[in-house]
């Protein structure tokens, strides 16, 4: 899988950007705040139709524009492909693949797999479990339509679930029409949380070696897949907390609670753990992402680093550098010191300034 291009136009700075990768290593350099996270993130949305910040459609439409355009080529299996995205500010996006409009995004998924990787992400450990959710989701949408479909399914009704709650308060009778929301949760939440299990299983069997040489053969980690309720237990548990659910005005049992943890040996490193062993986890952890995805599609995904190598020391920088060499990888940074000093290999070089681009090799 190679990305061969991306064009914008009125997207977020870019008002016309045309760039064309290497099959490599892509380094695009330049002062904050000139428009290199955003080339990254245009890559992303085109193969997610999700912003990595979580951005509004409109919030990436140029100022003062009306849409935006992004098509990208890129080359799979060594046939030619073509996606295009158009983002409106008042309407869904269009999205397109080989010229042919697709309804549903889902469709889009499996076409190209890609791995963003920014300084947040190394926090990711020590910050609250509705982002390593996030973590799992972002993922697994990309490698199982059928957890695309089920979490959306989920995430709709959980939606109509708890605003039936709280509007019960004011029309009581309402209540025997749960047992019909709570039916459809119980399936979609068993199907969400098997898959859950089965990617932290799968990412469990890579990351512990990746760990033991990332932390100088001196510390060993476990992913634990930490539900809210186990899969047989969701009907039961949502049936029994029915009175909370209806005094809180929210549903308190599901997949939308579930969480991760990360132990060495006994300790829970969320907890406990220092800022360097989190910091050290969450680089295994996008790793082992980029492994396991290499191993349920049989091809390497596209990497994005947004500016990760100044949050690193040198021998953690080394570790992810040498991680990296045949991967396609698109690197954002200030400065081109780190590679010199590592002494690696750069294929192509692009400058930003001010929301244009120039290719400097």
């Amino acid at each position: 899988m190679i990305i061969d291009s991306v064009q914008l136009k009125n997207y977020r700075n870019y008002e016309e950007l045309h760039i064309q990768f290497s099959p490599g290593t892509n380094i695009l350099y330049g002062n904050n705040a000139q428009g290199k996270t955003n080339i990254l993130e245009a890559v992303y949305v085109c193969c997610t139709t999700k912003s990595h910040r979580g951005s509004k459609d409109k919030e990436m439409i140029r100022f003062q524009e009306e849409e935006s355009h992004i098509k990208m080529n890129l080359c799979r299996d060594q046939v030619p492909c073509r996606i295009d995205m158009h983002l409106k500010k008042n309407k869904a996006k269009g999205i397109a693949v080989n010229g042919i409009p697709i309804r549903k995004a889902s469709e889009l998924f499996g076409i190209v797999n890609v791995v963003f990787f920014s300084p947040e992400d190394l926090n990711l450990i020590k910050n609250g479990p509705s982002e390593r959710r996030r973590f799992i989701d972002l993922e697994l949408c990309q490698l199982n339509k059928l957890y695309v479909h089920s979490l959306a399914s989920y995430n709709r009704i959980l939606l109509q679930r708890n605003k039936l709650l709280k509007d019960l308060a004011f029309k009581p009778e309402y209540e025997e029409t749960l047992d019909v929301w709570d039916m459809q949760l119980v399936h979609y939440g068993k199907e969400i949380i098997r898959c859950r299990n089965d990617f932290i299983n799968g990412l469990n069997e890579i990351i512990d070696k990746i760990h033991w040489k990332l932390s100088g053969e001196k510390e060993n980690l476990k992913i634990l897949y930490d539900p809210c309720c186990q899969e047989e237990e969701l009907e039961g548990q949502i049936k029994k907390g029915r009175r909370s659910d209806m005094k809180q005005k929210t549903t308190l049992v599901g997949p939308h609670r579930d969480d991760i943890g990360f132990y060495m040996g006994q300790i829970d490193i969320r907890k406990f753990g220092s800022q360097g062993q989190q910091r050290t986890a969450a680089l295994s952890l996008k790793l082992s992402e980029i492994e396991l995805v290499k191993k349920m599609t049989k091809d390497y995904p596209i990497l994005l680093l947004d500016d990760v190598l100044s949050e690193l020391d040198g021998e953690r920088q080394y570790h992810l550098l040498s991680a990296i060499d045949k991967i396609q990888t698109m690197i954002t940074c200030t400065g081109l010191e780190d590679f010199i000093t590592n002494r690696f290999p750069i294929d192509r070089i692009f400058k930003v300034a001010n929301g244009s681009i120039a290719q400097e090799n």
